[in-house]
């Protein structure tokens, strides 16, 4: 070899050497980087990503609680559970929804709403989660679906509960109903509470207790694949049942209550004086809630809301009329309170009031020819116009209201439902404030005859009814007589305690007497304008009243006859039973009724007679 060739092996053998020498070095660097990154992961943080890997393989699922049920005082169920079937459609298995949708519609009946519905819950929900289509399909629908299974992947029937009503329309304006849960209500509600929920109360107690039939939401944990979908159940936590909830409502006096109003539209309102619980609250008409729980039909929906006689408004606690002649006893103990009349003291009734204020203007007395020499008595029994026209005048416009708010007049009662009205107790300073005008005298004339500006709601009537048959005791009227536990049939938890409100004192005891005595005469006098409702196994104490619908011109005569029906006179009676110990106390509002004494009063007459009865068999 020569001594070229050496140099040159020489060089690339150290060439090599370097290279390789270099490379291991590259290797042994990146070993350590990679050593130093596993011991990283996998022991420095270790538990942080253990944690992410356990969240991406369990899904924590929502389990929704069962909704309390609702009974009435007996026992009688008013709200349930029941199971039902409906449709669901899970997207991501199936090729065209459209069409599938379409034929589907062709093999049952699915409304465009529920269809709308559909496509709103989809751009919320994942591809592979299940969206219901229909609700409550009956046994042939489940058949059909059931026989064209194999037609439709992706499509399926699941079983679940559903809100029912069994009692239907009679109670509907006190237990209300339960609706979708919609965008709304996401922005009030707790939403980690009702994942899972799709119902929530929307009227009546349903919606006022809400927080309690509700109950709490479960979870599952869920082993799940990359894509979400539910693989197997590891761990769950049970929802708790919403409570049960007691009415002191009768279902049985509602049915005799609702009955005796005939094809008559009103409202009737009737409380236990002593615990200020409601034993019977009815709007006429009413209507059946259960369609609203999976949804109503535009087309059906449009009816009820379009309806002249307005069956969707709650007349008992959000009808405000013109109380009449009901509001005479209260005015009459006004004016012995104030000193102004005496149990003794008499007018002479003409048929008319002149005011020494306005002596060209006349104020008519219901009866024309008049009522002759009339006191405090003969005023309430007879229901004599002139004698109040001549008191307000005297007490004045604002100790006439300040003595009628005492009783619950112009402001809500307090009752556990939604949406109550406050009525109107006018007053100088509410003229000024809402209407910017002065008050002026021959509005307090007729105001003594529970006309004008005032308005009470048919509750109010009630609740200030049960203040005089207990001889000022105010209470707020309640419907929830007490909670049952989560999931129990008839265990009760607690009973719900009466609210005192600020009571009604008088100087003089026997003011009350006076007053009650000459509602009690409304029933049994001779010239009472409620004899007929007379009992002679309980004492009844009553008055009543008719509220015009709209005003006579000067020198007009109401001639009902030649009056279309919706301008007739609202009929008005307001009572109590029995006189020496009140058990109940009834406000009854008949629209368009004509007379109170006539029309009205066989109303309250048949609740209380009924109330009486049950309560005779309860004894028993």
């Amino acid at each position: 070899m020569s001594r070229n060739e050496a140099i040159h092996g020489y060089r690339d053998t150290h060439i090599f050497t370097v290279r390789a020498f270099s490379a291991l070095l590259v290797v042994l660097l990146l070993t350590l980087v990679l050593v130093g990154r596993l011991v990283y992961l996998q022991i420095l943080s270790h538990e942080h990503y253990a944690t992410l890997s356990q969240h991406n393989r369990v899904s924590i699922y929502p389990v929704p609680p069962i909704r309390g049920l609702i009974y009435d005082r007996n026992g009688v169920v008013l709200a349930e559970n029941v199971p039902t079937f409906r449709l669901e459609l899970i997207p991501e298995q199936i090729r065209d929804l459209d069409a599938t949708i379409h034929r589907l519609s062709q093999l049952i009946d699915i409304d465009e709403s529920a269809i709308e519905r559909f496509y709103k819950e989809r751009r919320r929900k994942r591809s592979f989660d299940s969206i219901p289509l229909r609700f409550g399909l009956s046994d042939e629908e489940v058949a059909i679906l059931a026989v064209n299974r194999y037609r439709f992947p992706g499509v399926e029937i699941k079983a679940g509960l559903t809100r029912h009503y069994p009692q239907g329309a009679l109670l509907a304006h006190v237990v209300g109903y339960v609706g979708r849960i919609s965008e709304s209500d996401l922005n009030t509600i707790d939403s980690a509470n009702y994942r899972g929920s799709t119902h929530i109360g929307k009227t009546g107690i349903e919606r006022s207790y809400e927080s309690l039939l509700h109950g709490k939401v479960g979870y599952q944990q869920v082993e799940t694949d990359v894509r979400g979908r539910k693989l197997q159940i590891l761990d769950q936590t049970a929802p708790i049942p919403g409570k049960n909830l007691y009415l002191s409502i009768d279902a049985h006096l509602q049915q005799v209550a609702t009955d005796a109003f005939g094809a008559e539209n009103g409202a009737l309102v009737a409380i236990d004086p002593n615990s200020g619980e409601v034993i019977a609250l009815v709007s006429k008409p009413t209507y059946d809630p259960n369609p609203f729980v999976s949804g109503i039909r535009s087309s059906e929906y449009s009816i009820l809301r379009d309806s002249v006689d307005r069956p969707l408004f709650n007349r008992a606690i959000r009808g405000q009329y013109p109380p009449g002649s009901t509001i005479k006893p209260f005015v009459g103990l006004a004016g012995l309170e104030m000193g102004k009349i005496t149990g003794n003291s008499s007018i002479f009734c003409r048929g008319y009031y002149v005011p020494e204020f306005q002596s060209k203007r006349l104020y008519r007395d219901w009866k024309h020819a008049g009522h002759g020499y009339t006191d405090l008595e003969k005023s309430i029994v007879e229901s004599c116009d002139v004698f109040y026209y001549d008191l307000a005048y005297r007490l004045g416009i604002d100790r006439l209201s300040g003595f009628l708010a005492q009783f619950g007049f112009g402001s809500r009662t307090g009752i556990d439902l939604p949406g109550e009205a406050s009525g109107l107790l006018p007053s100088r300073k509410w003229k000024r404030k809402s209407r910017h005008q002065p008050w002026y005298p021959g509005e307090t004339v007729i105001t003594g005859i529970g006309q004008g500006y005032t308005l009470a709601t048919p509750l109010q009537l009630a609740v200030a009814t049960a203040i005089l048959a207990t001889k000022g005791r105010h209470l707020r009227p309640t419907l929830v007589h007490s909670i049952g536990r989560p999931g129990g049939a008839v265990q009760e938890e607690k009973a719900l305690q009466a609210r005192v409100e600020k009571s009604v004192s008088v100087i003089d005891p026997e003011n009350w007497r006076t007053v009650i005595h000459a509602m009690n005469e409304v029933v049994y006098g001779a010239h009472g304008t409620a004899r007929r409702i007379a009992s002679q196994d309980y004492t009844i104490a009553g008055k009543t009243g008719t509220s015009q619908v709209f005003g006579l011109k000067k020198n007009q005569r109401y001639i009902s006859r030649e009056l279309a029906k919706k301008l007739h006179d609202h009929a008005l009676f307001i009572a109590f039973a029995p006189v020496e110990n009140p058990r109940i106390a009834v406000a009854v509002i008949v629209e368009n009724g004509g007379s109170g004494g006539a029309v009205a009063a066989p109303v309250a007459g048949k609740v209380i007679a009924a109330f009486m009865q049950r309560g005779e068999q309860k004894q028993k």
